[in-house]
């Protein structure tokens, strides 16, 4: 009996400390702690409901993106009253980068609680900003719209919206570089060399030519990012030229 009363308190001391962390995290109490505890439930744990349906964050990670979009959205209308479409949808790519997203994830350590199969080290730098979108979509399923628009007011707009940084912000160099390269008719060419790391993940060595000659040199874990680490690198060397051939 003892060791069941044991069993049984710890699970309460567990639930009871999400649930006080989950506090801490939105800035209000969680009505429905049960969908928090899906908003951290990655795939690999195959858990599903009495239907047989998948019950994990992916699904909450799409409102999550959408919700956060949409607070962004109303946000920048009000806040630049003069900025037209074209300038709206650009400032709210940047605040919703998947860049951005990973860094606000990657603040609030929501990776620590995360239910999972799969090793914590063994996942790449998107799971930071994918539970955070997961998150947002628990607060709009258990809350409603108005307090979701608070939790993205605090944690996002608040310490990070700052229009005129936001203006030079940049969210690829890899399409900078190109829009500039198409803009004045420069050749260009990102290609795949042979990297000789002894990593154990496999990596990318990627090297960037601009009228063959090579401006950037960058390895990663995935062709995308050793070409936008490439093409930074460009930019920081070209960075004058650039910048004032853009204007």
């Amino acid at each position: 009996m003892a060791s069941i009363r044991n069993i049984f308190n710890s699970r309460t001391e567990k639930d009871e400390n999400f649930f006080l962390e989950v506090k801490r995290i939105i800035g209000f109490k969680p009505k429905d702690i049960s969908i928090y505890e899906k908003a951290f439930t990655h795939r690999s744990t195959n858990e599903k409901n009495t239907k047989g349906q998948p019950q994990n964050y992916e699904r909450m990670e799409f409102l999550g993106d959408a919700m956060l979009s949409s607070v962004i959205a109303a946000h920048l209308f009000k806040k630049v009253p003069g900025g037209n479409e074209g300038y709206l949808t650009k400032m709210r790519s940047k605040v919703v980068s998947r860049e951005h997203l990973n860094e606000l994830g990657r603040d609030l350590k929501l990776i620590r609680y995360v239910r999972t199969t799969i090793p914590i080290e063994q996942f790449g730098g998107n799971i930071h900003g994918n539970v955070f979108e997961s998150l947002v979509g628990a607060i709009y399923l258990d809350r409603g719209y108005k307090y979701c628009e608070k939790f993205i007011g605090k944690r996002v707009i608040k310490p990070y919206v700052d229009i005129q940084k936001l203006e030079g912000k940049v969210i690829s160099y890899k399409s900078l570089f190109i829009e500039w390269c198409q803009k004045h008719k420069k050749n260009f060419k990102f290609s795949v060399y042979e990297d000789t790391g002894n990593d154990a993940l496999k990596h990318f060595a990627v090297k960037l030519q601009l009228e063959n000659k090579v401006v950037g040199k960058a390895r990663a874990t995935s062709k995308k990012k050793a070409e936008e680490s490439a093409a930074k690198r460009a930019y920081y060397k070209l960075q004058t030229r650039i910048d004032g051939e853009s204007d």
